[in-house]
């Protein structure tokens, strides 16, 4: 069992809204490191005994905290704290990378623009160790399909790899500006391999992912609505069970992604 502090106790500057716990230097033997692990609460949490949905997200220094944020915050609590009101409620749990590593962890498939990829020991860092230990912990609803994975760029590339890879664990998915040119044929011959599994893709991009350079914006726009049109091939119903987004003027960063979310979260959660 982790110990879990209250987030902003001692902490003078800071943007949370809401109920978040750390507990800090949480091992992972598939990596060999520690980092800290946030868990937002929701708002009925203390007020029921009910169990709440899961979801696992990554980059987890830019999800609450703007002080701790290096590229902009997503504001999850905002947006959790206001979907409660529409009754949608689910436990976030913020997964901050390891800095230079985060590339490695966040790529699963060997062999493309990356020589490292430990994006599948990570994905089971958080089966096998995170998992447990937030079921143990907090009321979750344990099974798949209400256990997700949430990202944006190369933290969207691996939720898509962990709900391809192990549905068993995970049904849900949001992958927001996939990095998908880190190994698109291998992303393709994922999906082409797997099929439809059973549950619910959000999948989103922006029209200006890199301002000033048309041509890459355009090459990645597409080849997200690539990926679309596979999975919709595979057996995926246009917002049935896939959601996909295409922002006009959307670009590659947090604010985009903070925009963006509270209707992923509410099509993955319904």
């Amino acid at each position: 069992m982790a110990h879990w502090s209250v987030y902003t106790e001692g902490r003078h500057h800071h943007t949370v809204r809401g109920d978040l716990r750390i507990a800090r230097g949480v091992f992972s033997p598939q990596l060999d490191n520690r980092r800290d692990i946030l868990v937002y609460l929701p708002p009925s949490y203390w007020h029921t005994d009910r169990r709440y949905p899961v979801l696992y997200m990554h980059d987890g220094q830019n999800l609450f905290d703007a002080h701790t944020s290096y590229a902009g915050e997503w504001g999850v609590d905002n947006t959790l704290n206001a979907l409660a009101y529409e009754g949608i409620e689910a436990i976030a749990v913020g997964i901050p990378n390891m800095g230079e590593a985060r590339l490695a962890e966040y790529n699963p498939y060997p062999g493309g623009h990356f020589r490292s990829a430990r994006g599948d020991s990570y994905i089971h860092f958080i089966m096998d160790t995170l998992k447990p230990m937030i079921d143990n912990d907090f009321r979750t609803q344990r099974d798949a399909r209400h256990t997700g994975l949430v990202g944006s760029s190369m933290g969207g590339l691996i939720s898509l790899y962990g709900y391809l890879a192990y549905p068993w664990v995970f049904a849900l998915c949001a992958a927001m500006s996939p990095s998908l040119w880190i190994a698109r044929s291998a992303v393709m011959s994922h999906v082409q391999h797997v099929g439809r599994r059973d549950g619910r893709i959000y999948l989103d991009v922006g029209t200006r992912e890199i301002p000033g350079r048309s041509g890459r914006s355009a090459a990645t726009t597409d080849s997200v609505a690539t990926l679309s049109e596979a999975l919709q091939q595979a057996g995926y119903q246009p917002d049935g069970t896939l959601k996909y987004v295409r922002e006009k003027g959307g670009e590659h960063n947090e604010s985009s992604w903070a925009r963006r979310l509270p209707d992923a979260l509410r099509f993955l959660l319904r």
